[in-house]
């Protein structure tokens, strides 16, 4: 198991996101409460932190949270929208510090829709430049994409462009979108149908997986990945039986999720991949279950293409006991082995 946990170190933000998923409200941690985070990753043995906001680098004292947390034997990531760290003496005082691994959230390669969707005049062009800057320091680079019905229609352009600018990139993910994350109603139109990326997304993971890179998809249930449902992120912490600890600074304040299932539809017990399968987020009132349709395919196969490796019998049938141990009553259905 590989426990990563989140830390909101500012809600403030220097983009305007139309679905943000942690709006800015205006707080910002101490130094102080930061590193008191940091200690409790450690003592509860976590691999690393992420660090996140609002925007991260809009916390001021951030070179010197990197350097306790590096100097506490935690690995330590960032979230930045890229706006900042497109100054490359900026990025190399974090570098130095000890950050090693940059995520660049990127949501279009067309300019004109992604400075619309952040609301930020020349956001890509400062985002192609956190791309390169991060190569040059010798970054770990990601990228994360936040699906929605702007881009449902080019995930794999959005992919191909940012290989384009910085083929260093090994890793993307791809995150459908928090429907409750918008700044008002009139914004339901950002709120992607499930069909409508589904044969994008297949091609951006196509393209990713014949380049040699890898990705990770959260919140699309495994009826539309199918081919890929090893990536999906619920589904590798179902299988992994892993958790994560997520620092809030708003009412949710320190969530710890260790149950990563959404809601399932009816034909959800029927699908071979249910138990494995996290379902679909805000089902019933944003998404509808008629969506959803159920496969029978060998949940084996997904499983230990998650480990990464094969598993004995006894090995298995407990591993997927314990794993519908996690389901909600309702959810469960009879395990089926499948067939390809």
């Amino acid at each position: 198991m590989a426990n990563i946990g989140y830390l909101q170190v500012a809600r403030r933000c220097n983009q305007k996101c139309i679905f943000c998923s942690n709006p800015d409200n205006g707080r910002i941690l101490s130094l102080e409460e930061a590193c008191a985070h940091i200690d409790d990753f450690v003592e509860r043995k976590y691999d690393g932190v992420i660090l996140t906001g609002g925007e991260p680098t809009l916390f001021e004292p951030l070179p010197e949270l990197i350097r306790y947390a590096s100097e506490k034997g935690i690995n330590v990531r960032m979230i930045s929208n890229g706006q900042r760290t497109a100054d490359l003496d900026f990025l190399r005082k974090l570098a130095v510090a000890g950050l090693k691994h940059l995520h660049i959230s990127i949501h279009s390669n067309r300019p004109e829709l992604h400075d619309w969707l952040t609301q930020t005049p020349g956001s890509l062009e400062r985002q192609a430049a956190s791309l390169r800057n991060a190569g040059d320091l010798g970054l770990t680079i990601n990228v994360n994409i936040v699906i929605n019905h702007y881009n449902a229609d080019h995930l794999h352009e959005i992919v191909e462009w940012v290989v384009s600018v910085q083929p260093k990139v090994n890793h993307f993910i791809f995150n459908n979108l928090d429907p409750l994350m918008r700044r008002s109603d009139a914004e339901d139109a950002v709120i992607p149908k499930l069909r409508e990326f589904e044969v994008s997304l297949w091609k951006a993971g196509t393209f990713l997986e014949k380049s040699g890179r890898s990705f990770r998809v959260e919140r699309v249930p495994l009826c539309y990945m199918i081919d890929f449902a090893h990536y999906s992120t619920e589904t590798r912490k179902i299988v992994k039986e892993e958790e994560r600890l997520i620092h809030f600074l708003d009412q949710k304040e320190t969530f710890q999720q260790q149950n990563f299932y959404h809601q399932k539809a009816e034909v959800c017990k029927i699908c071979t991949l249910n138990p494995i399968c996290a379902g679909l987020y805000e089902l019933g009132r944003f998404y509808d279950a008629s969506e959803l349709s159920p496969l029978f395919v060998n949940p084996r196969s997904v499983v230990e293409a998650v480990l990464g490796r094969n598993i004995p019998d006894d090995r298995y049938e407990a591993l997927m006991a314990r794993i519908k141990m996690h389901m909600h009553p309702s959810d469960r259905n009879s395990h089926r082995t499948g067939e390809r």
